[in-house]
């Protein structure tokens, strides 16, 4: 699944100052901070997965 997001200079500082924050949540480690990213991104994909099932469900059983 490629997509490729452009950001104006605006997004990328907001962006920047959430990533900055993330990674001090973790002490400042930024390697723990991406292990982390990836267990929420590990989780709120299956929860997508989850929904799409429950959508194709509901319409095949219409």
């Amino acid at each position: 699944m490629d997509h490729i997001v452009r950001l104006d200079s605006r997004q990328e500082a907001a962006l920047q100052a959430i990533a900055e924050r993330f990674i001090a949540q973790h002490k400042g480690d930024p390697v723990k901070a991406l292990k982390e990213m990836i267990v929420l991104n590990g989780h709120l994909q299956e929860r997508l997965d989850a929904l799409g099932t429950g959508r194709r469900g509901c319409a095949l059983g219409s």
